[in-house]
């Protein structure tokens, strides 16, 4: 008998640089393949499967406007980047049988479908796995903000944030040994004490939307199975303080 999920819908937000892996820019085959495996666990599972990936691994709006280029032209690279990233899972979760669709906050009715909330809902409960790019399709928000709004729209019981760390920390723990994890945090805590693990819209948005937040370490094999168990890995925000 399968083990019943502790949440049905779930959006998880992939970093750019997360699929980088050891390379220095690009796409590590390797690690998305590895990902691409846990998502599919999750999807036979029995959970409805969300993607937002980030597109930091090819261009950062942010980052190019700091070196002088236009902001918004800039953003608007770091959203298609995140296109090129989508339809990278996009290929590597069908190579392992499953039905995706990569939606777009941007048209490019060539490569992708265009983001229409109510046919992304009809994608999941069909059985697919949906994939949002082009983040809100606007500049001066970032993947995470469009993450947020994605999970949301949707009616997402979890959004999951994916890093290279395994929660949310008092400090950086790469560079303190005294770092303190937090297991659990309120919305009002995080922004208040400026943790900074998403931007702060973003956090404003599942705070306002009473929307639960997991932050982990995605180099953990099967940490996202555990989650769906209602382990408690990483670090878990919601409510208010």
């Amino acid at each position: 008998m399968t083990e019943p999920l502790a949440y049905r819908r779930i959006l998880l937000k992939l970093s750019g640089e997360a699929l980088m892996g050891n390379e220095d820019y690009g796409i590590d085959p390797v690690v998305l393949g590895r990902i691409a495996k846990e998502v599919i666990e999750a999807h036979e599972a029995g959970a409805e499967v969300a993607l937002v990936i980030g597109g930091g691994n090819i261009f950062r709006g942010a980052g190019l406007a700091a070196n002088g280029m236009d902001r918004v032209t800039g953003d608007q690279m770091g959203m298609l980047a995140t296109v090129i990233n989508a339809l990278a899972m996009q290929d590597a979760l069908e190579k392992l049988g499953a039905k995706v669709r990569v939606m777009s906050a941007l048209k490019i009715n060539d490569v992708c479908e265009d983001y229409i909330r109510r046919r992304a809902v009809r994608h999941l409960e069909k059985g697919r796995i949906a994939i949002f790019a082009a983040g809100t399709g606007n500049p001066f928000f970032t993947t995470d903000s469009g993450a947020a709004l994605r999970a949301i729209e949707i009616n997402a019981d979890l959004l999951l944030k994916a890093t290279k760390v395994d929660g949310v920390y008092d400090k950086d723990p790469r560079k303190f040994k005294d770092a303190v994890k937090y297991d659990r945090l309120t919305y009002d805590e995080v922004i208040t004490r400026d943790l900074q693990v998403m931007d702060t819209a973003a956090f404003a948005l599942c705070r306002d939307s009473d929307l639960p937040l997991r932050i982990y370490d995605l180099s953990v094999p099967g940490n996202l199975m555990r989650i769906l168990r209602g382990e408690n890995v990483g670090t878990l925000v919601k409510g208010r303080g």
